[in-house]
């Protein structure tokens, strides 16, 4: 199966980036042609070129017609503009508005499914309008259990902590984290972009680790590897993850909505307190034996082929495409985007005594990590 791989970008070692690189290497030892576009490229895009899968920023060197468009983010749209006669799905994979740029979420005809990381981003699916309920699933994320080997056992004391975020540096949740894990007597790293201290393979260092501060994906992978993961970012304090909660915590994606705890350093150190290496084992073998994206990728195949199939029986119009790109363009047009940034800044400049903290980390964040303030 040819599958095109859509994303906005494929530069630096974050979220769907990653995603797409472990899918696509996936679907290529499982015997398919993953290919992908993307207009932003980066150490990701080298990677996947040197394992020698096709990655293109430009949809015309794209000349085999895919079979299915695996949609991520707003390239999508395009992909679905070049393509005519290919169906595709599209995945959602945060529920916050104020990333719902990349994301470009819309309805789209030949989009014959949604598909939601979490039930946050399910919510997100469902308030647009004109995607049918029907058309909606989940497929939580996966960990490339090669790439994420399961370490020795922890010790009965946790003695080294990291926090893995790309968020993470002392602006953010670093320092309260940091004065927990001094009163606990424990040493702490961090690794990720915004604190200068980013790596293309967290796999080859999370088990030097005892206790692993993370949402989401970086979550996931450090569960299994077998550390004690407590939920932590900027956002906020969530718990730990053990075998007890696991089942309530996976549906949120291990993610930003479980963030609910302010991040006070007594709060953070009562979470190192819950510490327990039979639990983390627990943990470990239930994320090994439910979340390995060899099934996982085997599932997406069978997605891929049920909609392929529902689309030879489909009689659509090229009509409603176009009104459904004209919808699209009239939401997500550059200029929109423009508006929307300044928005956000000027409600950050508003705030209280930090407002004009706020809005400097707003802009390096967008500098530092996508490179580009859509603004001056």
């Amino acid at each position: 199966m040819r599958i095109l791989i859509t994303n906005a970008y494929l530069d630096v070692y974050a979220g769907t980036q990653v995603v797409v690189r472990d899918l696509a290497l996936e679907l290529r030892r499982q015997g398919h042609e993953p290919v992908i576009y993307s207009p932003r490229f980066g150490p990701v895009a080298a990677e996947l070129r040197d394992s020698g899968i096709q990655v293109t920023s430009q949809l015309s060197d794209v000349t085999a017609t895919p079979d299915i468009i695996h949609g991520q983010h707003y390239p999508a749209i395009e992909a679905l503009l070049r393509f005519p006669s290919t169906p595709a799905i599209h995945v959602c994979h945060t529920s916050l508005i104020g990333k719902g740029y990349s994301e470009g979420l819309a309805y789209f005809p030949r989009i014959l499914r949604y598909v939601a990381v979490d039930d946050l981003c399910r919510k997100r699916i469902a308030s647009v309008p004109g995607i049918p309920s029907d058309r909606i699933k989940i497929a939580w994320n996966a960990v490339d259990l090669e790439r994420y080997q399961q370490r020795a056992s922890l010790p009965a004391s946790p003695v080294r902590a990291l926090v893995f975020s790309n968020n993470a540096d002392n602006s953010t949740h670093v320092r309260a984290v940091r004065k927990a894990c001094r009163q606990a007597g424990l040493q702490l790293d961090v690794i990720g972009l915004l604190s200068g201290n980013p790596t293309p393979d967290p796999g080859a260092v999370l088990g030097r680790y005892d206790i692993v501060f993370a949402k989401a994906r970086c979550a996931l992978e450090a569960m299994a590897v077998g550390n004690a993961v407590v939920l932590c970012d900027y956002m906020g304090l969530g718990t730990m993850v053990s075998a007890k909660n696991f089942d309530g915590l996976r549906p949120m994606n291990f993610g930003h909505g479980l963030l609910v705890k302010p991040l006070r350093p007594e709060l953070i150190r009562a979470e190192i307190e819950r510490y327990d290496p039979a639990d983390a084992a627990a943990v470990c073998q239930r994320v090994r034996d439910d979340a390995g994206m060899a099934e996982a990728t085997r599932r997406w195949v069978e997605l891929y082929t049920a909609v392929i199939e529902e689309f030879r029986g489909i009689n659509y119009s090229h009509g409603d495409e176009l009104r459904a790109f004209a919808d699209y363009f009239a939401q997500w047009n550059y200029g929109r985007r423009v508006e929307w940034e300044e928005e956000q800044l000027r409600r950050l400049r508003s705030v209280p005594v930090i407002g004009r903290a706020l809005t400097y980390f707003a802009r390096r964040v967008l500098r530092k990590w996508f490179g580009v303030s859509y603004i001056a």
